[in-house]
């Protein structure tokens, strides 16, 4: 009874009983965080979107009293472990990596876009442009050799070598 009284059901929930639930399932996510691995933190994949994304809005359904919590951690530990399988088996099949994460797009070289590549990731040549100005802090592509979108949808800039090192 008095787990009941700090604990609640449903969603009429008190304000202190929300605040406890909120407290344990932190506790809760930051323990799956742990064991699904920093990457989903790190790599900003879209498979490492979708699972915060997706932790999230389960995890918060537990916390508002919307589905029962042994429930939502239950799917929230389904989430992560399944975050985990898709990142471990990419490591080992690289076809299957390609197909979870994608592969860079070359969007630029030799001093000319790649249309179908510009296409393909669903850009113009103005967000390209902003891209330079704000990681190398040029207006031109004059220094530029290749422009590769990335996995996680950073675009990397490889620079020409300089005249001395050519």
């Amino acid at each position: 009874m008095a787990l009941e009284t700090l604990w609640g059901s449903g969603e009429h929930l008190l304000p202190y009983q929300m605040g406890i639930r909120a407290l344990v399932m932190f506790l809760l996510a930051l323990v799956l965080i742990r064991l699904g691995g920093m990457r989903i933190f790190g790599k900003k994949s879209a498979l490492d979107h979708i699972i915060v994304i997706m932790l999230g809005a389960v995890m918060a359904r537990g916390i508002v009293g919307a589905s029962p919590f042994f429930s939502t951690v239950v799917a929230g530990t389904i989430l992560v472990l399944t975050n985990w399988l898709l990142a471990y088996s990419s490591r080992k099949s690289k076809r299957w990596a390609v197909w979870i994460k994608g592969h860079p797009l070359l969007l630029f070289h030799d001093g000319h876009f790649d249309e179908r590549s510009m296409q393909r990731s669903n850009l113009c040549r103005d967000d390209v442009l902003e891209s330079l100005r704000l990681e190398l802090n040029q207006e031109t592509l004059e220094e530029v050799d290749k422009i590769y979108i990335e996995n996680n949808g950073r675009l990397s800039f490889i620079l020409k070598p300089k005249r001395s090192e050519r």
